[in-house]
């Protein structure tokens, strides 16, 4: 089928101005559309904006941002059959025929796929971007929800000594070769081993955190002690 007027396929909409040109009109263009927009609503059946047109100035071409209007297919088939000319005639049987033609059930469904693709990979985008924010986001709710030999004893209001003695007396906990402290496999629910960057110095390591569980399993357990 060969191209009467240009349409935007992507919302199938028609530039008044590539309307106006199709229809081989002298009368000029803001007047023209200024009669022929009348009882269409601006918003529904149709929208402003500026386009970048070639005019020719001087024997030479020069680019200039002219005013335009997005029409739907319904407001550019009525000013075709408002120009009671041959060509607007034939540029509405032209709409008539491509509006046929993107309507057909094959036409619906490969839009809709080329929809699905495009949300697919938009998706995918937000997804991959969003990504690193979300692993930063867990690991920081998971370290506030762990807590250090210290601050786990002050939260059950016993001395850290004590603390740590009663766990490893109970073998909850050892200390490894490098003097550090560590649990027993057995508890492993009860504690997280993590690695911690010191903010005074590049010095790193590893360190073992007790978890919400382990806190109120020794509250519990020190409860019956005391």
């Amino acid at each position: 089928m060969d191209e009467i007027v240009k349409v935007n396929k992507q919302d199938m909409t028609v530039s008044a101005r590539d309307l106006y040109e199709a229809l081989g009109l002298s009368k000029r263009f803001s007047s023209w559309f200024e009669t022929n927009s009348q009882g269409f609503i601006e918003g529904l059946d149709f929208n402003p904006y500026f386009g970048v047109r070639v005019q020719m100035e001087g024997g030479r071409e020069v680019s200039r941002e002219v005013q335009d209007y997005k029409c739907t297919f319904d407001m550019a088939k009525h000013i075709c059959l408002m120009s009671h000319t041959g060509k607007g005639k034939q540029c509405r049987q032209y709409l008539i025929d491509l509006e046929k033609a993107w309507n057909t059930p094959e036409q619906v469904m490969a839009r809709a796929l080329r929809i699905a693709d495009q949300t697919i990979a938009s998706l995918t985008a937000q997804v991959e971007e969003l990504k690193p924010k979300g692993e930063y986001f867990d690991e920081l709710v998971e370290r506030n929800l762990l807590t250090n030999f210290r601050d786990t004893a002050k939260e059950l209001g016993v001395g850290p000594k004590a603390f740590v003695d009663w766990l490893t007396d109970h073998k909850y906990i050892f200390k490894d070769q490098k003097n550090q402290l560590k649990p027993y496999a057995r508890h492993s629910d009860l504690f997280q081993i993590k690695e911690y960057n010191s903010r005074y110095s590049d010095h790193a390591g590893l360190q073992t955190l007790i978890t919400p569980k382990g806190r109120e399993t020794f509250r519990l357990l020190l409860k019956e002690d005391i």
